[in-house]
C-alpha cells in the first residue's frame, strides 16, 4: 500500500505545514484563535490541539515507549490553552514524527497494528500501512479546516499544495 518513502515525505510535509502555521498562530490574538468558527472542533486552536493529540496517539501505537495523549477524547481540544504552548509541543512531536519516519524500514510496515480508540469503543486491528495513511491523512484533513478558518478570519493562510514542498538537503 505504502512504503517508507511515503512516510518520510509526509513527515516532511507535516513539519512544513506546521512551520507555516506557528508564526501565524503566535501573531493572532487569543480571542481569534479560540473563537468558535462553526468548524467540527469549533476554533482554530481546538482543531490544532485535536491534530496534535491524534498524532501523539498514532505515534504511541507504533512505538509504545512514546507517550500517549490525554486519555479522554473530549479533553484533546484543551490540550494547550495558548499558541505558545501548542507551538512548543507541536515542534517536539513533529521531531518525533520525523525521527520515527526516518527510522522506518519496509518490514516495519508489515503486519497489523492493535488500536484502542481514544473515544471509546472496541479495540481493533488495522494493517500498519493503513495506520500510516490515517496518521497523515488525518493531519491534512483537519489542517484544511484550519486553512478555511484562517481565511475566514482574514489571515493569509499558508501554501498547502504538496507540489510546493521544499526539498531537504
Amino acid at each position: 500500500m505504502i512504503n517508507v518513502g511515503y512516510a518520510r515525505m509526509m513527515a516532511r510535509y507535516n513539519s512544513w505545514q506546521n512551520d507555516q502555521l506557528i508564526p501565524l498562530f503566535l501573531d493572532m490574538s487569543q480571542a481569534d484563535l479560540t473563537k468558535d468558527r462553526g468548524a467540527f472542533f469549533g476554533s482554530i486552536l481546538s482543531t490544532a490541539n485535536h491534530i496534535l493529540a491524534a498524532d501523539m496517539l498514532w505515534l504511541s501505537r507504533y512505538d509504545p515507549s512514546m507517550e500517549s495523549p490525554i486519555e479522554s477524547f473530549d479533553k484533546w481540544l484543551m490540550l494547550h490553552k495558548d499558541a505558545r504552548d501548542w507551538a512548543a509541543d507541536r515542534q517536539r512531536v513533529d521531531g518525533k514524527i520525523s525521527h520515527w519516519a526516518n527510522s522506518l524500514r519496509e518490514v516495519d510496515l508489515l503486519g497489523d497494528l492493535h488500536c484502542v480508540p481514544a473515544g471509546g469503543g472496541p479495540a481493533y486491528d488495522l494493517p500498519k500501512g493503513q495506520g500510516v495513511l490515517q496518521l497523515f491523512n488525518h493531519q491534512t484533513h483537519h489542517r484544511g479546516q484550519i486553512h478555511a478558518m484562517l481565511t475566514a478570519a482574514g489571515q493569509s493562510a499558508p501554501v498547502t499544495d504538496i507540489a510546493f514542498l521544499p526539498e531537504t538537503a
